[in-house]
């Protein structure tokens, strides 16, 4: 996933905490933010230490990006997600988050109708 597809600064973290609305399912909380540009989505991940080391933790983030990639056709350009990585997905494989994340975007209305 490039850079560019990234929330690295806590301005913009906070920017979608604040104004953004959240949903959630047992494994992930995704906030959605909508911008005023039409660019492309850009998702910004939060894994706590309380879930495990950084090989855990990397992991869980490396199937998270991951899904994202596979489902960059399907996703709306010009929103902004972060998404926060609960206890239940430490024990889940990519296929499992994949399948979690697209059952949280399908509640957000985040997904594009094929």
């Amino acid at each position: 996933m490039k850079k560019s597809f990234r929330i690295k600064k806590n301005n913009d973290f906070q920017t979608v905490f604040s104004k953004g609305k959240s949903f959630a399912n047992r494994q992930f909380v995704v906030y959605m933010y909508k911008k005023e540009q039409n660019v492309p989505f850009r998702i910004g991940l939060s894994v706590s230490k309380k879930l495990g080391n950084a090989v855990v933790r990397n992991r869980i983030k490396r199937c998270i990006r991951q899904s994202f990639t596979e489902l960059k056709e399907d996703i709306k350009p010009g929103w902004d997600f972060i998404i926060i990585a609960r206890k239940p997905a430490v024990d889940m494989s990519c296929a499992q988050v994949k399948e979690s994340l697209v059952h949280v975007l399908k509640l957000a209305r985040a997904l594009q109708r094929k």
